[in-house]
């Protein structure tokens, strides 16, 4: 009879440890899936560089905590008009001098990603930074990099710096969020209670 319990028993741990990795492995694919969810092309970027899904993945929920501390705010309407008002100076320029519209293209971005609250790094990790909440982007931001790296070596024609300015804008615009005015947000406030 106590052998038939210890077999039982023994039976039953067993059951309970095979429940438990489906549920830690099932848990673990709902991971994966979330991440390749929100970072889309940045995730198999991301895979592809570290070469396996667990640093891969380790990375990018990195990339998540440390986004999640910034204090990102969307921009005030007159500070976006400002912005898209030196855009559009910028792109009239480029007939003129597409190099100098190219790093003063670099540098709007990079005043854009500043103002809205993002730290100014190193390139990688101000496009680590951007994945997390504009991942659609992040590619353009890469490309436009690795053009004005191009350039500044002397090794990019018109049509290269053409479409970097294309790739600037593209992140540009999405970084382009504006908030309500601060009069409207204290009236809302004061509304709810």
């Amino acid at each position: 009879m106590n052998a038939m319990n210890n077999q039982g028993l023994v039976i039953a741990a067993v059951v309970v440890l095979v429940l438990v990795a489906i549920a830690v492995w099932l848990w673990n694919r709902r991971q994966s899936q979330r991440l390749e969810q929100r970072f889309g092309p940045e995730y198999e970027r991301t895979l592809h560089e570290h070469g396996s899904r667990a640093k891969a993945e380790a990375e990018l929920r990195e990339r998540e905590r440390r986004v999640e501390k910034l204090k990102l705010v969307p921009l005030a309407p007159a500070e976006a008009q400002q912005f898209e008002q030196d855009w559009r100076a910028l792109q009239a320029r480029f007939v003129d001098s597409p190099t100098g519209v190219l790093m003063e293209a670099d540098r709007l971005v990079r005043e854009l990603m500043l103002r809205r609250g993002y730290p100014m790094g190193d390139f990688e990790h101000r496009a680590a930074d951007i994945s997390v909440d504009h991942p659609a982007v992040v590619d353009h931001y890469r490309t436009a990099h690795a053009i004005a790296q191009r350039d500044h070596r002397g090794e990019a024609n018109t049509e290269d710096l053409r479409q970097a300015v294309v790739h600037y804008r593209a992140l540009f615009d999405e970084l382009l969020e504006v908030g309500e005015p601060a009069p409207a947000r204290d009236q809302e406030h004061m509304e709810v209670h």
